[in-house]
């Protein structure tokens, strides 16, 4: 609470010292930096500034360290109580500046909702911007390509296990094959899919529509349902990793929404990040079905007739995903699609995505090889007359 003046303006007098304890206590008490994996310790508190909410110092370096170490505002400025932003200046002791520094802010306690925007300059001058809502725990501001990998690997691994919907997708299309060779080749074929889209998301090859998000998500929801309706009619081997292939293009934007967000954190290390990231959604897809597999057979040869169990299962999913599908699509409903203007911008983002269906096709191709030599067909012999 700081001391106020006039008409609920801050008294800028009386409040220098109060700002000082208030950037000890609730800011550098808080936040740790660490070199090469040692923490730094608490830091040193050089400067504290009360500033207008109009300031624009935090531009750059040089300018919010001039502004932040330069006199205060006049006695006289009108500040209201609740509009001041707070400038401080924290300084940790490091042994080298090729050194590898992470930051741990730990600010979300400070407000229901916190956003952060890191500005890292390294010592040849170059900049890394990150921007994350909450506490995004240690940050490191250059990784080593081993730190990003397992970083990412983690960040796959726990995205799959969250995430229900995908969850469901993979029960669904395992239910009614769970031997090995239709598990490979299912789960090979998703794999593949999500794979392809959720690099070119990566590498910026998405339609930038606002709307294009919320379709995903209820094309995510749609797939479930069809899933589930076709285990309940029965399903076929050759049609069902058709469908896991072209229902996995669709997942795979999915977890690019999930993977954009944190590819600030990979630092130059892209490829890595990519790689890692799906490794770890791979891992996660596989325990899933180590442990779903099992417990679906044991289910169907100890509780329920397999097939009424398949109907049963897929009846639930479906009941569940029927009502993703139709809120997502409310949402979706609530977009206004605009056709994007000829231009060469458009030119160029055609020439990318023909140069991605290239490479679905080639992997289309390539599974529909995998599935005849697991299913050992062979071309009739033409019939002589």
């Amino acid at each position: 609470n700081f001391p106020e003046r006039g008409a609920g303006y801050v008294d800028l007098v009386r409040s220098q010292p109060l700002a000082r304890d208030a950037a000890q206590l609730w800011i550098a008490d808080y936040i740790r930096a660490f070199e090469n994996g040692e923490d730094l310790g608490r830091p040193q508190l050089l400067a504290t500034r009360v500033s207008l909410p109009s300031d624009r110092a935090f531009g750059t370096y040089a300018t919010a360290l001039a502004v932040t170490t330069g006199p205060p505002l006049d006695s006289l400025t009108e500040v209201p109580w609740n509009q001041t932003s707070l400038d401080v200046l924290l300084e940790f002791p490091i042994r080298s500046l090729d050194a590898r520094f992470a930051i741990d802010a730990r600010l979300a306690r400070l407000g229901v909702q916190t956003n952060t925007v890191l500005k890292y300059v390294a010592p040849d001058g170059t900049e890394r911007a990150y921007q994350y809502h909450g506490d995004a725990g240690l940050v490191r501001l250059d990784p080593a390509w081993y730190h990003a990998g397992w970083q990412f690997v983690t960040l796959g691994v726990q995205h799959i296990l969250g995430g229900i919907d995908h969850l469901l997708f993979v029960l669904c299309l395992v239910i009614p094959f769970r031997r090995m060779k239709p598990l490979v080749l299912i789960v090979t074929a998703f794999t593949v899919a999500h794979s392809i889209t959720l690099v070119s998301a990566a590498l910026g090859i998405v339609p930038d529509a606002l709307c294009f998000p919320p379709l995903v998500e209820t094309l995510i929801a749609a797939s479930i349902v069809y899933m589930a309706l076709e285990n309940m009619v029965g399903a076929r081997l050759q049609r069902r990793w058709l469908v896991a292939f072209g229902f996995g293009l669709v997942h795979g934007f999915g977890f690019s929404f999930a993977l954009g967000e944190s590819l600030q954190f990979a630092g130059s290390h892209l490829a890595v990040s990519l790689f890692t990231f799906n490794l770890g959604v791979e891992i996660g897809q596989l325990l899933v079905l180590a442990i779903a597999v099992p417990l679906v057979s044991l289910l169907f040869r100890r509780v329920v007739a397999e097939r009424l169990g398949i109907i049963i299962l897929s009846a639930f999913v479906a009941h569940t995903a029927w009502h993703w599908m139709v809120d997502r699509g409310a949402s979706l409903g609530e977009y206004r699609f605009a056709w994007p203007a000829w231009d060469l911008a458009l030119a160029a983002s055609a020439l990318r995505a023909a140069f991605v269906l290239v490479i679905i096709g080639a992997a289309a191709w390539g599974l529909t090889e995998l599935y005849r030599r697991i299913d050992g067909s062979r071309p009739e012999p033409e019939t002589q007359s």
